[in-house]
């Protein structure tokens, strides 16, 4: 995370600095040069951040009409874009919240769309949607008719549920069809762009909805271009995980006569860091050619003596009647920032259209 880190560093924040110099004089730009880089070492990408939009908002004071007018400003020069786009999102979002009236609002809300394309704004308008979401979405609804892809991105990942490294905004997780509007606007945009965001966006509401998640890719692929059983499957990844019969059958993975044989491992202990090596055959035995969606089920072992499993892709394949496909995977078994590998006894389950299959051990040792 060290080289993310840098993406805001001294040297980024001068360029700031000396750019709002030079459409503000009276501007305090001491206070962001002045930043030492002993000060930014030990900071992550999201501390620096608040830390420099702390910093602008001393520089420029005086209300949100004056910072907007000095964005706007160095927005008319092409070069200015890049990490340091988020902390001068942030430091708008505050001003306008602070001023706190509808027209700091809208006009922060138009500075998001104009902000995007530098770098872009999904995580500065968070705290926008979070203020007042049933004002915001008229707003980025009319996104979805930019000619900008980037802001009709913003339109779609703004407003995810589960943005990665964005704040959560409580009233989009408790109304999960506030987005739909949006998402039926965009979903079959020219850009894959902003058709990879819908269906991230629609993957996430499948998180806490998924029946409106199941309904919605229904609409779509009732009224499809070329695209979108590309963006159903990709907003559907997660419930097919899951087996939900529902997303499996729109995605013509219905339930089916497969077999499946004995999960074969390559080895039966693992030292750790190392892999596991697997082996899955697949039979249809059914009268007529079937799709077959196959994954692996990784029982890990947790610290309290229980196994949690987690769903990993393995293929899909369109076997005929009486076909037997071998689906291979080497698991690796590392340090991971979003798991602590525990010593013990794990186990692999096959999982075919959602129904998980058989189930073989094998231990994980850690090697003193």
């Amino acid at each position: 995370m060290g080289a993310m880190n840098e993406l805001i560093n001294t040297s980024v924040i001068d360029d700031l600095a000396e750019r709002i110099a030079a459409v503000d004089l009276n501007a305090d730009v001491a206070v962001l040069s002045g930043i030492p880089d002993e000060r930014l070492r030990p900071l992550s990408l999201r501390e620096r951040t608040d830390l420099v939009a702390e910093s602008l908002d001393e520089a420029i004071p005086q209300g949100f009409s004056r910072l907007a007018s000095v964005v706007r400003a160095m927005l008319a020069d092409p070069a200015f874009g890049g990490w340091i786009v988020w902390p001068v999102g942030e430091s708008v979002t505050t001003r306008a919240l602070a001023e706190g009236t509808p027209h700091a609002f809208d006009g922060a809300m138009a500075l998001m769309a104009e902000l995007t394309g530098r770098l872009t704004a999904e995580f500065p308008i968070r705290r926008l949607l979070a203020h007042d979401l049933a004002r915001a979405l008229p707003i980025v609804q009319s996104w979805t008719t930019s000619q900008d892809e980037h802001v009709r991105r913003l339109a779609s990942e703004g407003t995810r549920a589960y943005l990665p490294w964005a704040i959560r905004v409580r009233s989009l997780i408790e109304a999960p069809d506030a987005t739909l509007p949006i998402l039926d606007a965009l979903y079959r945009d020219p850009s894959d762009y902003v058709r990879r965001s819908v269906g991230n966006h629609l993957n996430d509401l499948s998180r806490h909805a998924p029946d409106v998640v199941v309904a919605t890719a229904a609409r779509w692929l009732a009224a499809p271009d070329a695209t979108t059983p590309a963006v159903v499957k990709r907003g559907l990844r997660t419930l097919v995980k899951k087996g939900n019969p529902g997303a499996l059958a729109l995605l013509g993975y219905a339930a089916s006569t497969f077999t499946v044989g004995a999960i074969s491992l390559r080895e039966t202990t693992v030292p750790f860091p190392g892999a596991v090596g697997l082996s899955i055959a697949v039979t249809n035995d059914g009268p007529e050619a079937a799709d077959a969606a196959v994954d692996y089920v990784i029982h890990y072992m947790k610290a309290n003596g229980s196994t949690a499993p987690k769903v990993f892709k393995l293929g899909t394949r369109r076997l005929a009647p009486g076909e037997t496909a071998v689906f291979t995977k080497r698991h690796a078994l590392r340090p991971m920032t979003t798991r602590v590998h525990h010593p013990g006894e794990h186990a692999v389950q096959a999982q075919v259209n959602g129904e998980r299959h058989g189930w073989a051990s094998f231990e994980v040792v850690f090697e003193a």
